[in-house]
């Protein structure tokens, strides 16, 4: 039997007293914030608390006493931050950004070279959509399977070539040219490799984060996406614009029209091959601490 000395038991008295004291005024705090000062007793404080009313009553002989106690009490610390989330999430959102920059360009440019050069109406223009909306729903289902076959970089960077190439494709639409010879092969690729693509940065972008800050993982990369898409279109419509402008002068209208939808998607093709080359690199960087880990 472990014996304590004279000084030492008064200490572990105090200490429990203190604790109780606290956890009375805590609960005291809340009762009167949600009910007022008429509508708490000290009574409902104590049993809320789980400590015994003759005690609450000897800390604090009427509820004047308590209230005073509870409004000079200080105040609670402040809660820990939120930890930040892991290093291993940021190749993933640098990604997102470079997909999310020719993301919503995309669904810009493409409607008006159909409507504005080919002619298109709003509806024709919407049905001719639905093949690259198609590709987006298949790719979506391959997503999770194929990178059990070749892994999630290989997944990624043929995502991203994937929809570099159908953009490359559309770099080279013609004023005179037609739905199914410029718009209907660039779209499946584009759909295909845009759903795969985002589907995988997607799961880079959580993938090693704590469940409780998963959802912190998971609005960060969706914020990360549509401020990129944000800078993007902006980007490429000044760069489409500007080139529309420069061709204006000396070409017919539709024809400038083209030149500047044409800078657009090949900028965009660029931007995407080189997150396919950058993707090689972030994603053997976050691989390495892994395999360390791992080892050690």
């Amino acid at each position: 039997m472990v014996e304590y000395s004279h000084e030492e038991r008064p200490s572990r008295q105090l200490s429990t007293a203190e604790e109780r004291r606290e956890t009375v005024l805590r609960t005291a705090i809340g009762a009167f914030a949600a009910r007022g000062y008429r509508g708490t007793t000290t009574a409902e404080v104590a049993k809320a608390a789980g400590i015994s009313q003759a005690y609450v009553y000897r800390l604090f002989p009427s509820k004047e006493s308590l209230f005073t106690a509870v409004v000079e009490a200080p105040p609670p610390e402040p809660a820990a931050a939120a930890p930040p989330v892991p290093h291993r999430t940021a190749p993933g959102n640098v990604l997102m950004a470079l997909l999310g920059s020719v993301w919503i360009a995309l669904f810009f440019f493409l409607p008006l070279y159909q409507q504005q050069v080919l002619g298109s109406s709003p509806q024709v223009t919407g049905v001719g959509q639905l093949p690259l909306a198609f590709a987006n729903m298949l790719g979506s289902t391959l997503a999770p399977r194929i990178p059990r076959r070749i892994g999630s970089t290989a997944t990624v960077i043929g995502a991203l070539l994937t929809e570099s190439a159908g953009l490359l494709w559309l770099s080279r639409i013609s004023p005179d040219g037609s739905y199914l010879a410029d718009v209907l092969g660039p779209s499946i690729l584009i759909g295909l490799g845009l759903s795969i693509a985002f589907v995988q940065l997607t799961t880079l972008s959580v993938e090693g984060v704590p469940q409780q800050d998963a959802g912190l993982a998971g609005g960060l990369v969706n914020t990360t996406r549509q401020v990129g898409g944000a800078i993007g279109l902006a980007v490429l419509a000044t760069l489409a614009g500007t080139t529309t402008a420069h061709a204006a002068g000396h070409r017919p209208h539709l024809e400038a029209l083209t030149a500047g939808y044409r800078t657009a998607f090949g900028a965009s093709a660029a931007a995407l091959a080189a997150a396919a080359a950058l993707a090689l690199l972030l994603t053997r960087r976050t691989a390495a601490p892994t395999r360390g880990t791992r080892r050690g």
